[in-house]
């Protein structure tokens, strides 16, 4: 991962885990370290990156960082910062510099790496491209709370929490496991709607998994408003058409 100007830099996508700085795979860290420049999303509202927050330790102070401050509501805005993004980790790349994009989790579930990399693609399709899975919150909410996510025959699905009561009532019909991701800003609707289906009881709830934060609630009444958090998930064990009995 050295500088060359003669050449295009390598872009590294590295899924640095839910939180916990040792769920750090060994690839990843050698990655981050050995990389001139770390990109790292971050979300406008909030003082500093999620992601580079996991391995903030382990960045030299020589290393450039990149932030990409997207906003959490709008789609639009969004987009043009993802694309502005995309523009200087090209502008980097062309100089010879590989760039490590940062994100929590696994770079290819539910990441904002995703749009770096189509912009990227499209910017410098000539870039050599290295993506590094990570841990994903869904793995470690399942270790943390005993959960099996799927055993041998099951179906499971990830979904993003802003589903209705019909869209929801037809996951779980047709999966033995429904992982709700990111569930914090519906959490209420959400609740309602696993009650009316008959799911509270069958359903767990994973805040912050990975960091000091952490907890685990398998009763989901009990949820109160400060355990409410941003990076939070249900895991909600459904009633498959094909096992009732």
């Amino acid at each position: 991962m050295t500088q060359d100007s003669n050449k295009i830099g390598c872009l590294y996508g590295v899924g640095v885990g839910p939180g916990d700085p040792e769920l750090l795979t060994l690839k990843a860290l050698k990655a981050i370290q050995a990389a001139p420049v770390i990109c790292v999303p971050q979300a406008a509202n909030r003082r500093e990156s999620y992601a580079l927050s996991i391995v903030k330790d382990y960045v030299k102070p020589e290393q450039e960082i990149l932030r990409a401050p997207f906003p959490t509501d709008d789609a639009e805005g969004a987009a043009q910062v993802w694309r502005e993004a995309s523009e200087m980790v090209t502008e980097r790349l062309r100089k010879g510099q590989d760039v490590a994009f940062l994100t929590e989790g696994d770079p290819m579930l539910f990441s904002t790496f995703s749009y770096v990399l189509a912009g990227v693609q499209e910017l410098c399709p000539e870039a050599p491209i290295q993506i590094i899975p990570g841990v994903s919150s869904v793995m470690a909410a399942a270790a943390s709370s005993g959960i099996s996510l799927a055993t041998h025959g099951q179906r499971l699905a990830i979904l993003p929490a802003a589903y209705g009561l019909d869209d929801l009532s037809e996951a779980t019909s047709k999966f033995d496991t429904v992982v709700l991701m990111k569930v914090s800003p519906d959490i209420v609707k959400t609740l309602a709607d696993l009650e009316e289906l008959g799911l509270t009881r069958q359903t767990t709830y994973v805040r912050r998994v990975g960091t000091d934060r952490e907890k685990v609630i398998k009763d989901v009444t009990s949820i109160k408003d400060e355990d409410l958090d941003y990076f939070s998930l249900l895991i909600v064990k459904g009633n498959p058409t094909g096992n009732k009995e």
